[in-house]
């Protein structure tokens, strides 16, 4: 016989501990499951994993493997009996792999059944949505289009009228095929050609959905987005996704935001910085000045002698965070514009005012003794 040595099939040592075989086959039932796997060959390549799998983790049938091969399993091999492959329960491991209610496949261990009669969620969706800077700090409510699927409203999901029990499967979904090996006589489930697994047929087909029991449709829906979202951000709209399958939720619609640059605010997270240019005279003589805010303008108090780069406080003027509620602070950068033209009577008091000592501020001191 050309079959594969079950532990070069599962991929592990001749040494392989107990625990190293039965991950070896969670990680290839995992992969070729026949209800996950769409390789072509996974049939046969889980019937295969499942067969090594059911020898090697069995204390007795490894050691009469290890001593006489697969001889051990044809009948009568020195003195070794046959082995039944579909005696062998692999409900427990395939419900730890796959969930409860998750079955095997071909002989071996149970099999899940009508799988596609479950309800299955719809799909999540997600759309992105521009916003202006004013948007996403105040929020506001915002019909958005959207393209996904719905329920059919003609057949109610059902994809038919007239429904009844397959009388192929008889509503179970699954069909058994019985095949003879060597090894005994193999029970192999496969899905109900007639009904496509799901346990039922129509006398009428719905000219609607055309039989999927969905219709995919755009509609305008209105959404209140939270104040203070930031870009980049997401908000989930519960059921406002796909819809489900045999009666199964729709999934959710994420939002994601694009929120436009503001002329004069800059945003970093809660806080808001704006840039207030100040005059020459300003900046050395103090001033009091209107800013504007995100909620109206306010006065505030330029210290004399201020400089570039200054920065000053508003509390409470920043943006709103959508989670906690609070808001964030206001901070005013200062920048002292120097004049690019002057005229000859501005040049002379500059001249006169350099005369006056200011090239003996202590900065310029310090910098001084360097040179």
């Amino acid at each position: 016989m050309n079959k594969r040595d079950y532990y070069e099939v599962l991929g592990v040592d001749k040494n392989a501990s107990e625990a190293e075989i039965k991950s070896a086959f969670r990680k290839l039932a995992k992969k070729y499951h026949p209800d996950v796997s769409k390789e072509p060959d996974a049939a046969e390549k889980f019937k295969e994993a499942q067969e090594a799998y059911a020898v090697l983790s069995d204390s007795t049938k490894r050691s009469q493997y290890d001593q006489f091969g697969h001889a051990a399993f044809q009948g009568g091999a020195n003195g070794a009996g046959g082995f039944d492959f579909s005696g062998f329960d692999f409900s427990d491991i395939f419900s730890d792999i796959f969930g409860s209610g998750f079955g095997g496949f071909g002989g071996f261990g149970g099999f899940s059944g009508n799988s596609k009669n479950r309800p299955v969620q719809g799909n999540d969706t997600l759309k992105r949505i521009n916003l202006t800077f004013e948007e996403a700090v105040f929020g506001l409510t915002k019909e958005i289009n959207i393209d996904t699927t719905e329920e059919c409203d003609e057949c109610h999901g059902h994809g038919g009228h007239g429904e009844k029990t397959c009388s192929e499967c008889h509503g179970s979904g699954t069909v058994t095929k019985e095949q003879r090996t060597m090894f005994g006589v193999f029970a192999t489930r496969t899905t109900c050609d007639k009904c496509s697994g799901k346990g039922k047929t129509y006398d009428k087909i719905c000219s609607k959905c055309k039989g999927k029991g969905i219709n995919r449709v755009n509609k305008n829906i209105k959404v209140r987005i939270p104040a203070g979202v930031d870009n980049g951000n997401r908000l989930r709209v519960p059921g406002k996704g796909e819809a489900g399958y045999n009666g199964g939720p729709n999934g959710d619609l994420y939002l994601e935001f694009t929120v436009k640059e503001h002329p004069l605010f800059q945003r970093d997270e809660d806080d808001i910085y704006v840039t207030l240019p100040l005059t020459i005279t300003e900046a050395v003589f103090g001033c009091k000045k209107e800013v504007p805010t995100l909620y109206g303008n306010v006065k505030m108090s330029i210290p004399s002698g201020s400089e570039s780069g200054d920065k000053h406080r508003i509390k409470g003027k920043g943006v709103e965070n959508p989670n906690t509620k609070r808001k964030g602070d206001m901070y005013i950068i200062l920048k002292v514009l120097i004049p690019q033209k002057i005229t000859k009577e501005q040049k002379k008091l500059f001249e006169a005012l350099d005369k006056t000592g200011l090239d003996e501020a202590k900065e310029i001191k310090e910098f001084n003794k360097y040179l």
